[in-house]
């Protein structure tokens, strides 16, 4: 199953002014389109940046600052992966990044795009009345070490590190998030569903929250994830998603303080019109 949260920097790189551009850069196909486990994650380390087994939708995600339901395009555009490497120039900035990702795609793939306005069946997370959620503190943050975010996952459960204390863990019937904040944590959570969160919970800082979920729920929220990586399952674990109800992460988010509900929502989204999916020599 494909990253869930190794997005979550770049969504977070601002898009400078000016155009960027990496210095060199390559996109390579991964060699095994089909594999059932997959371990994904961007890495920034001195002028070095690598993205293992993005997407083009993956890497949209935090270029243009979206989800990766707002993304509209042919369905290899979610389950193509491609391995990134690329070096920031010399008067580049770590900040810069976003929009260098920008360049890079809608060059090599040659995109074209529009937004739009799209209606959608959403969750919406907001604080439960009466809730008093406390707010923990994440590692320090050194300055020194490379970014490095991760995520991968496989029949076993999904395992996310956000760096700095920053985990979510998906496995043995229960959901963990430590040190999370709600924007990564919400991103991680929607894979396992059939629709968008949209969080209108205002919330700022770090939380651990922990959610014990019945075997139904377990199961076809694992299999959603896979069906959301762009992984192919056989017709039986198809099935065992009707048997979910969704109703022990209901309660455990509303026991943590954080209420769930089925709403319409209109959102934005970006529509590739145009894209190789072969990119351009490296």
């Amino acid at each position: 199953m494909k990253t869930l949260a190794a997005l979550a920097l770049v969504a977070a790189i601002g898009l400078g002014q000016g155009k960027k551009e990496f210095e060199v850069a390559s996109i390579r196909p991964v060699k095994d389109q089909q594999q059932t486990a997959v371990q994904a994650g961007i890495r920034i380390d001195g002028a070095q940046v690598t993205m293992a087994a993005f997407s083009l939708s993956d890497a949209m995600r935090g270029a243009y600052r979206v989800k990766g339901y707002q993304i509209v395009g042919p369905d290899w555009v979610s389950s193509d992966r491609f391995d990134f490497q690329a070096k920031i120039p010399t008067d580049g900035k770590p900040d810069e990044v976003g929009e260098m990702i920008r360049n890079l795609i809608e060059d090599r793939f040659q995109m074209k795009y529009h937004r739009g306005k799209k209606e959608f069946s959403a969750y919406v997370l907001t604080v439960a009345k009466g809730a008093n959620i406390k707010a923990t503190q994440i590692d320090a943050d050194t300055g020194t070490a490379p970014v490095n975010i991760t995520g991968g996952g496989s029949a076993a459960g999904v395992n996310i590190n956000w760096g700095r204390g920053r985990s979510l863990v998906f496995a043995d019937n229960k959901l963990t998030a430590t040190k999370a904040d709600l924007p990564s944590f919400v991103d991680a959570i929607e894979r396992f569903l059939d629709r968008p969160i949209v969080d209108q919970t205002g919330l700022t800082g770090n939380y651990d929250l922990s959610i014990d979920l019945t075997q139904e729920d377990y199961t076809a929220m694992l299999i959603r994830s896979a069906i959301n990586a762009g992984i192919t399952l056989p017709p039986q674990a198809l099935r065992a998603l009707d048997l979910g109800s969704m109703d022990s992460l209901f309660r455990g988010l509303e026991k943590a303080g954080l209420k769930l509900e089925a709403k319409k929502a209109p959102l934005e989204v970006i529509v590739v019109d145009q894209a190789r999916r072969t990119p351009t020599d490296n």
